[in-house]
């Protein structure tokens, strides 16, 4: 399966928010942490609804959160 053609810094976000677990993120946007897990690892596009709770948990705009690498 080839990688989706965008990347994020959830990793990074939740490193810099008191090293928040994968669980503890999935708990506060309402998806499991193998969710989380999978988003991170760009096996799996979240859902718009989920990427905009994402980025409202670490207080950023979606666009610092997600990077599209597709169509240019």
């Amino acid at each position: 399966m080839a990688a989706l053609p965008f990347t994020n810094e959830i990793r990074t976000l939740r490193f810099l928010s008191g090293e928040m677990t994968q669980a503890e993120l999935g708990e506060k946007i309402g998806v499991t942490r193998q969710t989380i897990a999978a988003i991170e690892q760009g096996k799996y596009s979240p859902t718009l609804e989920a990427a905009f709770r994402i980025a409202r948990v670490f207080g950023k705009p979606l666009e610092e959160v997600f990077q599209w690498g597709g169509d240019q």
